[in-house]
């Protein structure tokens, strides 16, 4: 389980941790640790600290500390992971495993878990696109649905982390075409519903970076055109082509709202 904190409130603990033990620029860290509730905690009274070498590095996740078996005054021992990457961007994720046993760990020092935003982005893509092909070779109803999605040979699913990618490096057209393209997969699994309208946000998003007034209205349309009437009232999507056409004064189209 992740170790919430690592980065913020817990931040300075961790960092004499690593100057304690020199990690590299790359480094891992494995040590006995102690969970230990914290009924004064201001935010949260059912609070459970994670405690090395007697400083707080993190807590347990809320929704854990509530269902952990730990009587206020007791305290627990565990294992606990820290992966931290130091230079320009310090970044950091720590794990603790609450399991019986020696620890089973989903990463190791060979095997680090995503620190920066880039391989973030690459592995949150590498999942999706393996879920897309698990999906895909595993035939039946849930791969007809993926088939669905697919235009010009992805998922649009694919499509979301290369979106992202492309808006941060400022490459606003790529982005674009991707969106267009992801638009085109969602419409077809829509499946008499509303097309996913994340797609459609971000290409207005782009539309309205560019300063392509009329086209950001068009794609807004396009998705009110393909979503059921009873569908359409309260969509963000609804509200921005609203706040679209009121400012440039246009006639407001008629999509059955």
């Amino acid at each position: 389980m992740e170790v919430a904190g690592t980065t913020t409130f817990a931040k300075p603990a961790v960092v004499a941790l690593v100057d304690r033990y020199q990690l590299p620029e790359r480094g891992y860290f494995e040590a006995g640790a102690w969970l230990q509730r914290e009924p004064e905690n201001p935010v949260d009274v059912d609070a459970v600290a994670v405690i090395v070498e007697g400083e707080k590095v993190g807590n347990l996740p809320s929704y854990r500390a509530r269902a952990l078996q730990l009587p206020p005054q007791a305290s627990t021992e565990v294992r606990y992971q820290l992966h931290v990457l130091q230079g320009e961007k310090w970044a950091a994720k720590a794990f603790i495993w609450l399991g019986p046993g020696a620890p089973q760990w989903t990463y190791s020092a060979d095997s680090p878990p995503a620190l920066t935003s880039r391989q973030r982005t690459l592995a949150a893509a590498k999942q999706q696109s393996e879920m897309v092909r698990e999906a895909l070779e595993g035939g039946g109803d849930r791969a007809r649905q993926f088939q669905r999605g697919m235009y010009q040979g992805v998922h649009y699913l694919q499509l979301v982390e290369p979106i992202k990618q492309l808006k941060r490096e400022d490459r606003l057209e790529e982005a674009l075409a991707l969106c267009y393209q992801a638009i085109k997969g969602a419409e077809q699994d829509r499946g008499g519903r509303e097309p996913a309208p994340w797609y459609t946000e971000q290409a207005a998003i782009v539309h309205r970076k560019l300063g392509q007034h009329q086209e950001e209205i068009t794609v807004l349309e396009r998705w009110l055109s393909m979503t059921p009437p009873d569908r359409r009232g309260g969509s963000t999507i609804a509200e921005r082509h609203r706040k679209c056409v009121e400012k440039k004064g246009l006639p407001k189209a008629d999509h059955g709202t």
